[in-house]
């Protein structure tokens, strides 16, 4: 356990716990620890989880710019939900996702578990793209991702990132719930 990741833990906890809350200010803190988790992950040799960070870097750029401009004319976060049919586009487009990505990785570098890595990666990426654009499926997202990457990371030893990874499955669980409310809510007014 390192000082590095002490810090990233810290900034996730908060960073979701923001998240849930629905709180613009979520994203300075996603912002340090993706920069953070970038180097742990690529010291691991979990290329598909150091790549993601600067996705995630760049989305969470974007997520603050479109979780403010909601705000500023909605006066507040508003929950949306997806069609049924663009859940199966979602649905599709993750699985081809996650064939061609972990083939490639397999292939073309000394990953450890390119397979498990690339899939928590590609799911993550949508998830965080539901996050952005205020979707209340991205905490189904994020739960299987809490799930799949508890397991990766302790396999790979990574202790205070696999509790980390606990805390935000039951933060995600807890968002998925209050953003059902939220949603109800928005529905009654």
């Amino acid at each position: 356990m390192s000082t590095i990741e002490i810090a990233a833990f810290v900034l996730g906890v908060i960073n979701v716990a923001l998240v849930v809350r629905r709180s613009i200010w979520n994203y300075p803190f996603a912002l340090v620890m993706v920069l953070l988790y970038a180097r742990i992950f690529y010291d691991a040799k979990l290329y598909s989880d150091a790549l993601l960070q600067f996705f995630f870097f760049a989305v969470n750029l974007y997520g603050w710019w479109a979780w403010g401009r909601a705000a500023a004319s909605e006066g507040t976060i508003v929950v949306e939900r997806m069609t049924m049919r663009v859940r199966l586009g979602w649905a599709v487009g993750v699985a081809v996702a996650i064939i061609v990505w972990a083939s490639l990785v397999q292939r073309y570098t000394d990953a450890a578990l390119p397979w498990w890595d690339a899939t928590a990666a590609i799911v993550s990426v949508a998830a965080q793209i539901m996050l952005s654009r205020r979707l209340l499926e991205n905490w189904v997202l994020w739960i299987a991702v809490d799930i799949l990457s508890i397991g990766l990371y302790a396999v790979k030893g990574l202790w205070l990132t696999m509790a980390l990874y606990v805390i935000f499955l039951l933060l995600a669980v807890w968002g998925l719930i209050d953003w059902r409310r939220a949603e109800r809510r928005q529905a009654a007014a």
